[in-house]
Order: structure tokens, then sequence, then C-alpha cells
């Protein structure tokens, strides 16, 4: 293999499939990046077996020459080294050669690099996906939907299911679900040209979810999806992702959101966000995170926190409409701050079935998204 590459190009490609490299791989083979080299271009594959990434790099774009091949060939080099030291290289062309041994050498200006690759025959073949279940979505409502979910997911690899979020999409409604059995978080989208997909219980890594929204361009770009038995493919651009689907089978989640409310309440969600995030400065310190919110005879409603320490806060906000009974409940201010992050409506609806029932969330422009908040119980 011999090449002439473009920096800008290579280092835009690596960036993306270095993103599928695992640092706790035992496979010697999966700490490298494959490079794959024809006549069309350049090929760059990475993967930790539960994910893979692939970049194309054309030899030319809009009669702009990219990659100019003297050699095809292939080679798997180093990450850890290749990424670093590609940013780092001082002229816009690089030279690449692979010689005897899978040694490679790099030029670019007065800089000369040799790198020990590896044999690309031991790198895992792509899986392959059966292109039956697509469907085509706009790459800033698929970054939108993993945003407004993906903060719900547990943490806790023992309950590997609940680290991921559940997909379903059935009459071109598409859903993601989000929990970690103390917080929901759901977000539907209409597509318009899913006639005939369904699927359900498809449930992603959260994890794999947001390194691919750091993939999707922030122009409109329209992302297709490949939904196959245990595998979703993603294309964007010159760029392939493909994540495993997580074993398991997602809890019902319908049954916890409920249909009507006692207490009701629609405020400004920006007063809201900066009386809790004050409030949450106390209850930190308690490391409890508890924030009270009570309903006042003056149709406004207080937010507290206390601390043994420091003392405590006490802030009122008036409302927008109240309806129902009076209340007086507590929560995990961490939680709601992270809901009132990811609101993009400037008001909202919070409905209360009880002291002990679950909070619902829901912006007032916004009817697809909807979020939970389980209360704590408090001894006073």
């Amino acid at each position: 293999m011999k090449i002439r590459v473009l920096k800008h190009d290579l280092n835009e490609s690596i960036q993306h499939v270095a993103k599928a490299i695992s640092s706790r791989t035992t496979i010697p083979i999966l700490t490298g990046i494959k490079l794959e080299v024809n006549f069309q271009g350049m090929t760059l594959t990475a993967s930790d077996t539960d994910i893979s990434i692939q970049a194309f790099i054309p030899a030319e774009d809009q009669d702009k020459q990219i990659v100019q091949v003297d050699r095809p060939g292939s080679v798997v080099l180093p990450a850890k080294f290749f990424v670093e030291i590609i940013k780092k290289l001082p002229s816009n062309e690089i030279e690449m050669e692979v010689l005897d041994g899978f040694k490679t050498q790099i030029r670019s200006g007065s800089t000369d690099i040799q790198m020990v690759g590896l044999d690309p025959e031991e790198f895992p073949v792509l899986p392959s996906v059966e292109e039956n279940q697509v469907i085509s979505i706009p790459g800033d409502l698929l970054k939108n939907m993993i945003k407004q979910t993906a903060f719900s997911i547990s943490t806790n690899e023992s309950s590997p299911i609940l680290t991921g979020i559940l997909w379903n999409l059935s009459d071109n409604q598409f859903k993601f679900v989000a929990t970690d059995r103390h917080r929901l978080a759901s977000r539907i989208a209409g597509l318009d040209d899913a006639d005939g997909v369904r699927f359900s219980n498809i449930v992603i890594s959260g994890k794999t979810m947001n390194e691919l929204s750091k993939i999707i361009p922030d122009q409109n770009t329209r992302v297709d999806i490949v939904v196959a038995d245990n595998q979703v493919l993603f294309k964007i651009d010159r760029v392939l992702f493909y994540t495993r689907i997580l074993d398991g089978t997602y809890p019902d989640t319908s049954k916890i959101i409920p249909t009507s409310y006692k207490t009701e309440l629609i405020l400004d969600t920006k007063k809201l966000s900066e009386a809790i995030d004050r409030a949450y400065l106390l209850s930190r310190e308690e490391k409890t995170n508890i924030v009270r919110l009570q309903t006042m005879e003056n149709g406004n409603i207080e937010i507290s926190s206390s601390s043994s320490e420091l003392g405590k806060v006490t802030e009122q906000i008036e409302l927008s409409h109240f309806t129902g009974e009076p209340l007086r409940i507590s929560f995990n201010s961490k939680y709601m701050l992270d809901v009132l992050k990811v609101v993009e409506s400037e008001q909202l609806h919070i409905g209360f079935t009880g002291a002990m029932s679950p909070i619902i969330v829901k912006p007032i422009d916004d009817t697809q998204s909807l979020y939970l908040i389980l209360p704590y119980r408090t001894t006073n």
C-alpha cells in the first residue's frame, strides 16, 4: 500500500472511527484502526465487538483530489498513537507506505515516522446486516431524541437492559424510552417514510447513542437506520456505525404513567430551573439532593432545601395556572435539573397524583416529550 492523502480528511475520519476503540479490550488487533485502500479511495474501520465504525474517504470529491493511490493494500495501525500523531503532523499532505511485515512509513513535511503495523487479515469482519427494515430520520431530530432521553439511562451494569434506550416504531411513530427505575424520559417523533416498518423492544446502549450523536453533523443530514436481528446500522454521509442490540426484555413502563392528576401546575421553565439550581446547592451539601415543593395559599409554589451545616433556602415562584389539591412533595433536585436542561419549551406542565406518586413533567409546546421522577419519602 502506498498513498498520499489530505491530512484534514484523514484526521476527520480517524476521529469518527476512534469512538469504537476500547481501552479495555484483551484482543490486540482491536486496539488498532484498519486501513484499506483501493483506487476508489480509503476505508478506515475500528471495532470493540459491541460497536464498529467505518468511514470512507473518496479518492476525489467535487473535482478535488483527496487520496492519490500509487499501490492499493491494507494494514492495521495502533490507534492510540495513530490518532494523536496524525493530528500533529506539520503538512497538509501525508504520504503513507506499508513495507514488509506491515511496517508503515508516514511522511509529512520534514517529519518521518515508522509504525509497527498488524496483519489486516486478523481484523474481525463487519457484521452483515439485512436491509429489510430501513427508516430515514433527520440528523438533528435524532440528536435531539438522544439528548432528551439518554440522561435517564441506568449506569448500574447489574441491570444491563436499563443501560440502554428502548426503541419502538409503529404507525410511523418512533418512540425512545429510558429509565433507571427512579426516573424516566420518553420522546416520540413522527416519521414520514416509515410506512410498513414496525419493531419493538429494540434496546441500544445509551453510551453508544451518545457516541453516535457526536458523529452526526450539525447541518441537517439524513440518517438511515437499518434494524436487523441483533444489530442496528446507522448510515451517516460516508460513515457506517454498527451497534449490537442489548439482550433482554425492557420492563413495561406504560403502567406507571398516570393518566389523570390530583394537582396540576403550569409555570415558567427558566424560573423553576433557576430556583431548583439554587436549592440544589444546599441539598448537594447534605449528599441527598432532596428539594421540597409546596403549593401556597396565595397561588404560588415554594421551593426549599436545607443543610444541617449551611442553613436553609426558600423561594416562591408564581404559577401561570394551578388546579387541584394542595401538595407538599420532595424529590431529587439533580433529576429535575437534568430534565429542565433538555426542555426547550418556555413553560412546563407538572402533574401530581399524590405526595408518594410519580411526578410527570411535560413541556407545554411539545406533546411528544414526557418526563417522570419518583418522589422521596421524607420525615418532615
